[in-house]
């Protein structure tokens, strides 16, 4: 079967914090298909980043989708101040409760779609579990905290390994992401996987030339 192009995600993390709302519209014009946004409590990662109301000026500034990437040691008080910032999806990692099902019924309750951030030494078989309130799975190609880190070839057999969970479940229609060390190299191995979006922060947004690296990404 042959895949559609990936979408195109570029994170925000390596950007001036003061002008997260000009990047956000030069990424959009430069072809990115959405947002995202890697929310960080200093707790469950060692960086802080920033709230929804800085989210909400964002999702003001551009059209395309926001996924808020809630890395973070206390979700539950955030998904619903996320959702009314107009993020589309809302991740969340399950290290951090003991009810992820409630939770992903939760955040689908409040008309976002449902994701899970998968580290790169958590298992993808709990994903046998919730696959039917799942929207979207990221899956870590780094260790979760800083922007900028080496790929983890390692995580690739991950890849297609969720997928094969997610089909086998029920879970077709359930977008694959995965985030970490992206670039132009692996972008075609990462697709052959099975990936349905990219997210690259330092690849797209350090680059001298952003819809260039939007295209590379996409066109592999």
């Amino acid at each position: 079967m042959t895949r559609r192009a990936p979408l195109i995600a570029p994170s925000l993390l390596g950007c001036d914090m003061g002008s997260l709302g000009d990047r956000a519209l030069e990424l959009q014009e430069a072809g990115a298909d959405m947002i995202h946004l890697d929310i960080m409590d200093g707790c469950f990662v060692p960086v802080l980043t920033f709230g929804p109301g800085t989210a909400a000026a964002i999702g003001r500034r551009i059209s395309i989708p926001m996924d808020a990437h809630l890395m973070v040691s206390r979700p539950e008080p955030l998904l619903e101040p996320f959702a009314r910032a107009g993020c589309r999806y809302v991740t969340i990692h399950p290290e951090v409760t003991d009810h992820l099902d409630r939770l992903l019924r939760r955040i689908r309750s409040l008309g976002c779609g449902a994701g899970v951030a998968l580290n790169p030494a958590t298992p993808p078989e709990l994903l046998r579990w919730v696959a039917p309130v799942v929207d979207l799975v990221l899956v870590m190609a780094v260790n979760p905290g800083y922007g900028g880190q080496e790929h983890l070839e390692e995580v690739h057999a991950k890849i297609s390994e969720v997928r094969r969970i997610l089909d086998a479940g029920g879970g077709g229609s359930v977008l694959v992401s995965v985030d970490g060390g992206v670039n132009g190299e692996n972008a075609p191995k990462l697709v052959s996987l099975g990936t349905d979006i990219l997210v690259s922060g330092s690849y797209i947004t350090g680059s001298a030339d952003p819809t260039e690296a939007v295209r590379r990404l996409r066109d592999g």
